[in-house]
């Protein structure tokens, strides 16, 4: 006989003028007060505590600056799908004139960034720079093949990484051993919403938008793709 059996959530406290159905959901993602539904982007964390975002920043500089191929390589899912369309945006915006997207079918091609894929992505493409979205923590034969075929690959990843990381040119992980990034739930969109924060303050530091005569992006217009890909990923809702 089947039972159902519900699962606790903490209380949310404060906010009680919202209706008991939001203030539930609030709970269910460990939502435990109103404070932390403070939305506004000043509240956001600075960029740099992530570690490897300098790295990750200059690299990406300067495949804008040198034109550089640039292949993302997305999961499957709604975060990945996400992740990989705020990537392309993003780039684009900020005068990327040579990205392309390559999203690996679960059925054929398994989950990550595959041996297979990046032979796939070198023979399609022949990107400078592969950079895995939802992806890439745990793709260490896939990146040894790219190192080999002189590729370089930037991890953005939020799964946990395994006792081998990858030989990747940058990973940024929130869930890194001793990364300072206090938000550790972030879905894939997010940490790659903050990798594209990231470079757009290193580029403006570089006055590149004046230089290039590109309107700076607005990296509030990302924020639906961030919403819909956290929101589908089900994780805990965190800054």
């Amino acid at each position: 006989m089947v039972k159902i059996v519900s699962r606790p959530t903490a209380a949310f406290e404060g906010g009680s003028d919202l209706p008991a159905w939001l203030q539930k959901i609030y709970a269910s993602r460990q939502v435990q007060n109103s404070s932390e539904m403070d939305q506004r982007l000043a509240n956001l964390h600075s960029p740099a505590l992530l570690s490897g975002m300098n790295a990750a920043a200059s690299l990406l500089a300067k495949a804008l600056e040198q034109q550089k191929g640039i292949l993302i390589v997305g999961d499957y899912d709604a975060d990945g799908a996400t992740s990989t369309a705020l990537a392309c945006k993003a780039l684009r915006s900020m005068g990327a004139m040579n990205v392309h997207y390559l999203l690996p079918n679960r059925f054929k091609d398994g989950y990550g960034l595959s041996a297979d894929i990046v032979r796939r992505a070198h023979q399609q493409y022949a990107p400078d720079i592969i950079i895995t979205v939802d992806n890439g923590i745990s793709s260490c034969e896939g990146i040894d093949v790219a190192n080999t075929l002189g590729i370089q690959v930037l991890v953005t990843d939020h799964h946990l990484p395994g006792e081998q990381l990858p030989d990747a040119e940058v990973i940024i992980n929130p869930n890194l051993a001793d990364d300072p990034f206090p938000s550790k739930a972030l879905a894939g969109v997010g940490v790659i919403f903050y990798v594209m924060l990231g470079l757009r303050q290193y580029l403006e530091q570089k006055n590149w938008f004046d230089q290039q005569g590109i309107v700076k992006p607005n990296m509030a217009d990302l924020l639906d793709l961030v919403a819909l890909g956290t929101v589908a990923d089900v994780v805990t809702l965190d800054q």
